[in-house]
């Protein structure tokens, strides 16, 4: 038995498509460069993923590597409306999975294939599980970036893999150190780099906002102009599509106003509220809509008038 989970672990490894043919037959001078022996899956890093994961109805796991589709199992009985599935190189382990879920009556919610995990449509994932080897799970980091929506969770098992780049400088939102090895989870960032651009109705004028955004994975700073003004955005926060940010400014025929905008992006729109607080009126919160632009007015020329 420990043999064969242990098999089921290399095998799960090679499904990231480094090896083309099975991986049984790789002779051995190079069983050491692609398959190297962990230990698999303890019943505790299991649960711990699932529980990372934060399964809710409706969702969908993926498994990268899928071995004896213990995870996807796991994960499915875990939530009668959570579904999975899992690819691997192997046939036997895609055999062995599919006999399992079946045994334990979720083969309705949980399938497996024999693919090549490059191969794989993501972007009906809303969360993706890893365990394979540190440079196999970095290769996967761009596809994972382009494919999955934003939210979707990731979690990797860092036993004997550690926590450093392991999605390279990707770095993840959430570490779980509490058992034998480190769980991590990352959130897929919404894409929020780019020119962006709104109007406001404040002290009875039309107020425009231009703002550029960059972005380093979740990680987001920003700058507005209204009129001939300009400030950095504050305490930006990006969580999968869910953008927030501040800035006070002092805007023509209204005054020093602070702005706190929250809402969600969805491609080149942002729809959300703002909570504006003048000095002599009463907070009040606006529907904000932003949309990306391909050229922005941040740029035009200033002059010398501030107004």
């Amino acid at each position: 038995m420990e043999q064969q989970s242990r098999r089921s672990f290399i095998a799960g490894a090679a499904a990231a498509g480094l090896v083309a043919g099975a991986f049984g037959s790789i002779r051995a001078a190079h069983a050491q460069e692609y398959a190297t022996p962990f230990g698999p899956s303890s019943q505790d890093a299991v649960n711990r993923m699932i529980k990372l994961a934060a399964l809710k109805d409706g969702d969908v796991v993926a498994d990268l590597g899928s071995g004896n589709g213990q995870i996807i199992i796991a994960a499915v009985k875990s939530n009668p409306k959570v579904r999975g599935w899992g690819v691997d190189l192997q046939e036997w382990l895609v055999k062995t999975a599919t006999e399992e879920a079946a045994k334990q009556g979720v083969s309705d919610r949980a399938q497996f294939s024999q693919r090549n995990a490059f191969d794989v449509d993501l972007r009906e994932a809303s969360v993706i599980n890893m365990w394979l080897f540190a440079n196999l799970t970095r290769l996967l980091q761009p596809k994972i970036l382009a494919e999955a929506r934003p939210g979707t969770r990731v979690i990797v098992n860092g036993q004997l893999i550690g926590t450093e780049n392991i999605l390279g400088l990707w770095q993840p939102d959430q570490i779980d150190r509490e058992g034998s090895s480190p769980i991590m989870l990352w959130i897929v960032p919404a894409r929020v780099q780019g020119f962006w651009t709104w109007d406001l109705p404040l002290g009875g004028t039309t107020q425009t906002y231009d703002v550029i955004m960059n972005q380093a994975f979740q990680q987001a700073e920003g700058f507005a102009r209204v009129g001939n003004r300009r400030e950095s955005l504050t305490e930006v926060k990006l969580r999968g599509e869910d953008l927030s940010f501040v800035f006070d400014m002092t805007l023509t025929g209204v005054g020093r106003t602070k702005h706190e905008f929250s809402g969600k992006v969805n491609g080149d729109t942002i729809k959300g509220t703002v909570k504006v607080s003048m000095a002599e009126s009463k907070p009040m919160e606006l529907p904000w809509i932003a949309r990306r632009v391909a050229k922005s007015g941040w740029f035009r020329p200033t002059g010398i008038d501030l107004k």
